[in-house]
């Protein structure tokens, strides 16, 4: 969509949503770069109130045709207004377009939360170890934090399903068969790998709710390095807390969640362990990490896919580096 369409589009569902005597105006509008998986757009809102005239800074995310991942806007929308009864800095809400009859594509607005993504803030060596090291004690908490949302109280268990015990193989389920939907060449790798993970699935001792991409680059931090958003829960789904560990611990991802020589695996779980109160197994981390790099592959593979189909202008594919650690990992 171009910035006009999505301009006038804009306006009309606030004009639904607040009345039209509301007198809606839409300015800054922007598209960014940032998500590999939504088109993001800034804008800024005005309208008008028997109190006077509000006015909010709000940013729209809309589905593209095709990319890595498809995910359901109504699921996340409900999720993000679940979270906003807890203290996970989840963003906040505002309007859903859930099958995208208003705005062309479904879509959610929300409110724009201020800060900077940098995904590899922890190794930036022009920064004290110590200071990246509390950054990433404090990223570690936050998981945790999700972990411990209680995620009936608060409405999940209505838009959620809840795995069990069995969350390994119905999330091996459900990626093995987005694979073969999508694929459009042979993988052995994954054939593989899928066999090894269905011998292997460990038990779940306990459902959470779980982020599915929780790592530095979803997360926004201010000037002082505070944390004031936890973004991107389009993935979020009920299931393993070893899931989540498994993926910030996962050899791809090195780079982005650990202080070398100060703050890698070891401490990294260690603390989960100690400011959670999940114990943690690391058979089952194991097993997830294998899964990690097993999904990432299936997304490469339907972003092929939707390129080759013309829905997507990224080109995707299952990359060496990627087939090769899932290697190494069933391996060892």
């Amino acid at each position: 969509m171009n910035g006009d369409d999505v301009g006038e589009r804009i306006a009309a569902l606030l004009a639904v949503e607040l009345g039209s005597e509301a007198d809606v105006e839409i300015g800054g509008l922007t598209r960014v770069t940032t998500g590999r998986s939504r088109q993001n757009w800034l804008f800024e809102a005005r309208w008008t109130t028997p109190e006077g005239q509000v006015g909010e800074e709000l940013i729209i995310r809309v589905d593209p045709e095709g990319g890595l991942i498809e995910t359901d806007r109504g699921v996340e929308f409900a999720v993000l207004q679940a979270l906003e009864s807890t203290p996970v800095p989840a963003p906040r809400v505002r309007w859903l377009d859930a099958d995208g009859s208003r705005l062309g594509r479904p879509s959610l607005v929300m409110v724009r939360e201020h800060g900077d993504c940098d995904y590899y803030v922890l190794g930036d060596e022009d920064r004290p170890v110590e200071a990246r090291t509390d950054l990433a004690r404090r990223l570690c908490e936050l998981l945790a934090e999700v972990h411990r949302v209680d995620w009936r109280e608060v409405g999940l268990d209505r838009v959620l399903d809840d795995p069990g015990p069995a969350a390994a193989t119905v999330a091996l389920d459900h990626w093995e068969a987005i694979l073969r939907r999508d694929q459009l060449e042979p993988y052995p790798e994954l054939d593989l790998a899928a066999r090894w993970l269905r011998a292997n699935a460990p038990r779940s001792p306990g459902t959470v709710l779980v982020h599915s991409d929780f790592k530095v680059g979803n997360v926004l931090l201010d000037p002082h390095d505070q944390i004031v958003a936890l973004l991107d829960w389009e993935l979020t789904h009920l299931g393993d807390p070893h899931e989540d560990l498994g993926w910030i611990t996962q050899p791809l991802r090195t780079r982005e969640h650990y202080v070398p020589g100060a703050w890698e695996r070891d401490e990294l779980l260690g603390h989960y362990e100690a400011v959670s109160g999940n114990p943690v197994d690391p058979v089952a981390v194991h097993w997830w990490n294998v899964m990690s790099c097993y999904k990432t592959a299936v997304m490469q593979s339907s972003g092929l896919r939707s390129f080759v189909e013309g829905r997507s202008d990224e080109l995707y594919l299952p990359t060496a580096a990627v087939l090769g650690t899932l290697l190494e990992l069933v391996d060892g």
